[in-house]
């Protein structure tokens, strides 16, 4: 399956700014700013003796411990990361291609990370509310590559999202505005994490996802996407398209499972339904003349058929 023809519905993507509200936090945000560990430290111990149930606390050690043990490296190897990047060629001159590669990597101290995921589990464990806390957790397994621990904990999430009614809360214990909203669609950006690795062992975990979600939220139409996509891969097209068909009564609009589906049904064989879905996405595509031109093309093909 194509990856390029299959189109992934993106969520809400967040920028949540720092608020100085109490002096500790206020304190050890600038000691990072400023990249001074030692005052970091120092704090942190202030803090603790102070105040050692205060929640933005437990944040403060995960992030202190994080940054600790984050390490530059040099790494030589066939598959480079980033973009900067150096070639080892060969010594025989007759050789074109590099025999290997040279870049900067991010090594994290396995001693230290445990401390700081220590630190966020029983913030967690406190204040199961604080989805600033969850969320930054699942982000460290992101940054890891830790995919069965990153599902995992997205699917905690959503089952505690079913237990709290969504009375989710952030930095300081502010409430959020739509926190149904702001979950469902951050857990789609995960999805969207999940889905750019190009990793097709990973699918499932992108299945497990949505099943959750659908679980609790059996309209939202990124997850019945989502679930089909996997189907896609799979080329299970009839399961593909039951997702889809109910994503469409729930938006008939939405031109991205509009062009899913005409997808299932081009590799089902069913010409007809798949030109049909083709024209209806072109009727409610956005001006994304490229995308409009690889659509056309898909119908031109199939009636030339």
């Amino acid at each position: 399956m194509n990856r390029q023809a299959i189109f992934l519905l993106f969520g809400l993507t967040l920028f949540f700014s720092q608020v100085n509200g109490q002096t500790f936090r206020q304190q050890f945000n600038d000691f990072v700013s400023k990249k001074d560990t030692v005052g970091q430290q120092q704090l942190l111990e202030k803090w603790e003796k102070t105040d050692s149930n205060d929640p933005e606390l437990f944040v403060a050690y995960f992030n202190y411990y994080i940054i600790k043990s984050k390490q530059e490296i040099l790494s030589v190897g066939q598959n480079p990361k980033g973009s900067n990047v150096l070639q080892i060629m060969s010594q025989d001159t007759t050789e074109k291609e590099p025999i290997a590669f040279m870049y900067g990597d991010t090594y994290y101290e396995p001693n230290l990370l445990s401390k700081g995921f220590d630190w966020i589990r029983k913030g967690i464990e406190k204040y199961p509310n604080r989805l600033d806390m969850r969320f930054g957790r699942i982000y460290m397994f992101g940054e890891l590559e830790d995919y069965e621990n990153f599902t995992k904990e997205i699917i905690k999430t959503l089952d505690y999202s079913s237990v709290n009614k969504n009375k989710w809360t952030w930095a300081e214990n502010k409430s959020l505005d739509d926190p149904n909203k702001i979950m469902l669609g951050s857990i789609q950006n995960y999805q969207i994490q999940l889905y750019n690795t190009e990793n097709d062992s990973l699918l499932n975990n992108m299945k497990d996802i949505a099943e959750t979600v659908l679980k609790y939220y059996p309209e939202h139409i990124e997850s019945l996407s989502n679930l089909s996509i996997v189907y896609l891969f799979q080329e299970q097209y009839d399961k593909a398209l039951e997702p889809l068909l109910k994503a469409e009564k729930i938006n008939p609009k939405d031109y991205i499972i509009l062009n899913n589906i005409a997808e299932a049904y081009k590799n089902k064989g069913d010409k007809k339904k798949a030109i049909k879905y083709y024209e209806l996405t072109l009727k409610y595509i956005d001006d994304d003349e490229q995308t409009k031109k690889y659509i056309q093309e898909q119908i031109d093909g199939l009636k030339s058929k």
